[in-house]
């Protein structure tokens, strides 16, 4: 997967904002003001940090190989993805969308509903 697709993927999702708040090399994309994605775009193969329900997390890590706990990250929340081409952008699409939904479900109840209207 490009650095172009994936990062277009992660900012195409509803009041996503990308920032840089760890330096050049790590691209921390958020949804009112919480992360749902931590890409290292300087790395190759890329690799990006999504937040996981912890049984799914377990899961994922059992049946592929670049799914990893994440680096730098709660390891029973956050997975890190290796994008080296061995997972179907199809299954990344949909880890992705999960992520993002994890995170505007624990925001609060004002904050989702300002997410709706947007």
């Amino acid at each position: 997967m490009t650095l172009e697709k994936i990062k277009n993927y992660l900012l195409v999702q509803k009041s996503s904002t990308l920032e840089f708040p760890f330096g050049e090399e790590v691209m921390v994309f958020k949804v009112m003001n919480r992360m749902f994605a931590l890409l290292s775009w300087q790395k190759s193969p890329l690799s990006l940090n999504l937040k996981c329900d912890p049984d799914e997390a377990i899961v994922l890590r059992e049946v592929f190989e670049a799914v990893i706990p994440g680096y730098h990250q709660n390891k029973k929340h956050w997975n890190t993805i290796i994008l080296d081409g061995s997972i179907p952008e199809k299954q990344i699409f949909e880890m992705v969308d999960n992520s993002y939904e994890l995170v505007v479900k624990g925001l609060k109840k004002a904050d989702r509903e300002k997410l709706k209207d947007a």
